[in-house]
């Protein structure tokens, strides 16, 4: 069984902050990744108001504008060896699933069934350029953020799991750990998973000087920047 340098409340503890404070804190502690690892276009959020999710990625690709072109024992065969790796695993996990057709989202996996299939496997959620459907009946705390929303399942098929895939510019390996919410999805290093509470703590303290005054009476440009050269001298 595969070890991780965090446990399950070390993932859990980064489920207090958005992911743009995950980015915020990931410049800090690996700024190498500072232009890369994250979403980069629009998504939406099934529930914007669910807190973020925080787990191990579990890949894979799917189509639906078109027939597998497999049996029908094929096709279920790969939807079973989906839901076990999916499955296997000892800490929370979050899908992240690529569409690869030309048209991402002609046809949702992801809707009232496989939300609380998955959430029974352990997944916390799903981030895929593809798309989801029944907004009002996903399994309850299971958070989808997609590409689009679309009413038909067309012919939605598993392609292949486990592997590395990229969403909306985010490059995901299995088990790499995935932070998302209504903003997106950005990839932590397993290095850096347990410095973001004290990288966040810091950042928190610098931005106060700066928030403080700017919401004081009197604001201007001279206050400002005092507030700047102060920021600049916590570390």
């Amino acid at each position: 069984m595969a070890t991780y340098p965090f446990t399950a409340a070390d993932l859990e503890a980064l489920r207090q902050w958005d992911t743009p404070t995950i980015c915020n804190a990931l410049e800090l502690v690996a700024p190498h990744r500072r232009g890369h690892g994250f979403t980069v276009r629009p998504m939406v959020a099934v529930d914007p108001k669910l807190p973020p999710i925080c787990g191990l990625a579990r890949t894979g690709t799917q189509r639906a504008a078109f027939p597998s072109g497999r049996s029908k024992e094929a096709d279920r065969a790969m939807r079973i060896a989906w839901y076990e790796y999916v499955a296997d695993a000892a800490l929370p996990t979050v899908v992240c699933l690529q569409d690869l057709d030309d048209t991402p989202g002609v046809g949702a996996f992801w809707g009232e069934v496989n939300s609380a299939v998955h959430k029974g496997l352990g997944a916390q959620g799903v981030v895929t350029n593809g798309s989801v459907r029944d907004l009002d009946m996903f399994a309850p705390g299971f958070q989808g953020i997609a590409g689009v929303v679309n009413p038909s399942h067309a012919y939605v098929h598993i392609v292949a799991l486990n592997l590395d895939v990229t969403i909306h510019g985010m490059q995901v390996k299995n088990d790499d750990v995935v932070h998302a919410d209504r903003h997106g999805a950005v990839v932590v290093p397993h290095d850096v998973v347990t410095k973001i509470p004290a990288a966040i703590e810091l950042l928190t303290r610098k931005e106060k000087v700066i928030l403080d005054m700017a919401r004081s009476h009197g604001f201007n440009i001279a206050k400002l920047k005092e507030a700047l050269a102060k920021s600049d001298e916590i570390h």
